[in-house]
């Protein structure tokens, strides 16, 4: 028979790698708690409908990468490929917009049909964070600064740089469009393949090619910066001003335009190039027009989205996750098999006395030889032993996995202030 195999680009997530997700996970909803986010939790299941309308029916992520089905009643049904317009159809359905503001945040696993590499999968995860109801440039730079938080937190901000742009309204984009589209119709014998159906359907997203010949075409392009009205630009420089005060390093990529249809003004992108060729690790901006788009009343957005896999790569490759993340047990209990009842309530006192050890008691019975193997190999830096002369005694052996230092008996009353110096130490 056959074994059947997990998807391809849907991967396992493996006791050994939980840890480093748990770590980043921790810090970054630590973060985002102290600037006031809320969590908000939506399905990973839409309409179809909701992403057409939001991402854009022109861009490749409708056009060949939802994962999209009819179900029983012949509703086209899709999985998430990205959160912001699940955010906002939550929002408006749960009626939290209308005269309100909303700083929320989200997490979980989101879907896209692409050619899978590192650090970019077909089940992907992202943490994403979006604030509505404010339409100043000071809540733009709150939630740049708050991603610039999260790098330091992480130690990884000297391996990440922040582009930003403006994209201005969507009448600028159409005027910048115009004159975009007239001059590579010139050069239409230059474009690749893929620009080339790009020019017909978001001529944009020519502007984010990787082909360098293409990169040197655009060199006698219109800027988008030329056609922003002042009101953008001047909402551009307020968001700059805050970031220099902020002292924090910024490069303005007028080329910068991010692949979906709704974003507006700011936007931003946070790249490294620790991953080998220049990737994003974490973007968004503004989308004012989006809830009037789903046919609410006009309410501004801003927000952003950063991948899990690819932090996590990052995390690693520049190897800043503590040691201790990775360790999995601190003190291993073994016994007799005829002591069970006694050992197990010892751990149970210790997780109440010591809580924050990692404790685990031994299951399954056998030789204390191959019981105190089991503890080694746990990575436990201590191995309590519990037999007959300890219950006797009302002792307990304290044998030392990972120094140099003898087995002592330990009365059972003082136990856990041994282990909390142990491990304060």
């Amino acid at each position: 028979m056959t074994k059947i195999q997990s998807l391809r680009g849907m991967h396992d997530l493996l006791p050994d790698q939980t840890s480093t997700w748990q770590y980043f996970e921790k810090i970054i909803a630590e973060i985002l708690e102290r600037y006031s986010y809320q969590e908000i939790r939506f399905p990973i299941l839409e309409q179809t409908e909701l992403f057409k309308r939001s991402v854009g029916e022109a861009t490749d992520i409708v056009e060949k990468e939802m994962y999209s089905f009819d179900d029983r009643n012949g509703d086209s049904l899709s999985l998430r490929p990205e959160g912001t317009a699940g955010c906002v159809r939550a929002c408006m359905q749960n009626g939290l917009l209308h005269n309100q503001t909303q700083r929320l945040w989200y997490t979980g696993p989101m879907f896209r049909h692409e050619r899978p590499q590192k650090g970019r999968q077909r089940q992907f995860h992202q943490i994403g964070v979006e604030a509505f109801g404010l339409k100043g440039s000071d809540i733009d730079a709150e939630l740049i600064l708050l991603t610039s938080r999260f790098w330091k937190a992480l130690k990884i901000d000297h391996a990440v740089t922040l582009q930003i742009n403006s994209l201005g309204t969507s009448e600028d984009r159409l005027r910048f469009k115009d004159e975009l589209v007239s001059y590579l119709t010139k050069h239409f014998e230059q474009l690749d393949e893929d620009s080339q159906r790009r020019l017909s359907t978001n001529p944009m997203r020519i502007l984010d090619s990787k082909n360098p010949v293409i990169q040197t075409l655009l060199e006698g392009a219109p800027v988008l910066a030329d056609f922003i009205d002042d009101e953008s630009r001047d909402h551009f420089s307020k968001v700059l001003a805050v970031l220099e005060a902020a002292d924090v390093p910024f490069e303005i990529n007028h080329k910068l335009v991010r692949g979906l249809d709704y974003y507006s003004k700011t936007v931003f992108e946070w790249v490294t190039t620790s991953l080998g060729a220049q990737g994003t690790i974490c973007g968004g901006g503004r989308y004012d027009g989006l809830v009037e788009q789903f046919g609410g009343k006009p309410c501004p957005g801003v927000g952003f989205a950063m991948g899990v896999e690819r932090l996590v790569l990052l995390l690693e490759a520049l190897d800043v996750v503590p040691s201790s993340v990775s360790h999995g047990v601190d003190v291993y209990i073994v016994a007799g098999s005829e002591h069970t009842v006694p050992s197990m309530v010892l751990a149970d006192r210790l997780r109440d006395q010591c809580p924050t050890l990692r404790i685990e008691s031994h299951c399954g019975g056998g030789s204390f030889k191959s019981q105190i193997k089991k503890a080694d190999k746990s990575g436990a830096d201590i191995a309590l032993v519990l037999g007959e002369q300890e219950l006797s005694d009302g002792t307990v052996g304290v044998k030392y996995l990972r120094k140099q230092h003898p087995q002592e008996s330990v009365v059972q009353t003082g136990l856990a202030d041994l282990l909390n110096l142990f491990f304060t130490d």
